[in-house]
């Protein structure tokens, strides 16, 4: 049976999950952490390789003869050396669509952190900020409503687009640009260019995948596109 490693499975399993249905595939080792120097002692004559936020180099790999398969326990593949992999005809897959709903409503979760402040509220009136106030209403920083402003969102696959479709319900407009999206609308969203998005949101929020083509898509310039008081 394959040696099967799980080079940090705390971060997909705490506790509460069961590896049962791995430890009947092969031979099933799980580290609930694991520091970069101690892979290749680690994965040693492991034909199967799961990582989440394990970094695997192109040097890892070069020391792993046996393996065949590398498993991402998360969307993102930018911690494999895929290039490496490839060369080694070591397979990678990802999980592309486990946290859509779970992303996206962190993210208005701090969207509504930076517009409502409540967490900054609620600590003053534990100060007994509220009870010195010579006014009912205490607030401490202006309320932002979402209602008629624009989101942009960039990056309009699963994820994006469940962060759409919470914009919508708080009464936004939604601008949506990303790699091969049509022009035009779809799935209540306006399709435009990425300077057209940054130009004319309230708020950004970035869905894409971190490639070499999106590593630092935000840059100074692009920054200077977007209204003063935009949240990103």
């Amino acid at each position: 049976m394959p040696k099967i490693v799980c080079l940090d499975g705390r971060t997909l399993n705490p506790g509460d999950l069961d590896w049962a249905p791995f430890e009947a595939l092969g031979e099933f080792v799980t580290h609930d952490r694991t520091a970069g120097a101690e892979v290749v002692a680690r994965a040693a004559d492991a034909k199967i390789l799961l990582t989440n936020k394990t970094v695997l180099t192109r040097e890892h790999l070069a020391k792993l003869p046996a393996l065949t398969y590398i498993g991402v326990l998360a969307t993102g593949v930018n911690v494999v050396d895929l290039e490496a992999a490839s060369a080694r005809n070591i397979l990678v897959t990802n999980v592309p669509a486990y946290g859509a709903r779970s992303v996206a409503q962190m993210a208005f979760a701090h969207l509504l952190h930076l517009t409502q402040r409540v967490g900054d509220h609620a600590r003053g009136v534990r100060e007994g900020r509220w009870v010195r106030s010579p006014d009912f209403c205490y607030w401490d920083f202006p309320l932002v409503e979402l209602d008629g402003l624009t989101m942009g969102i960039v990056g309009f696959g699963r994820i994006g687009r469940a962060v759409g479709a919470l914009a919508r319900a708080f009464g936004m407009r939604v601008l949506a640009c990303g790699r091969g999206v049509p022009s035009g609308e779809r799935d209540g969203a306006r399709f435009v260019s990425l300077e057209e998005l940054l130009r004319a949101s309230d708020v950004v929020s970035l869905h894409c995948p971190l490639t070499p083509e999106t590593e630092r898509l935000v840059n100074a310039e692009r920054i200077g596109w977007l209204k003063r008081s935009a949240f990103l």
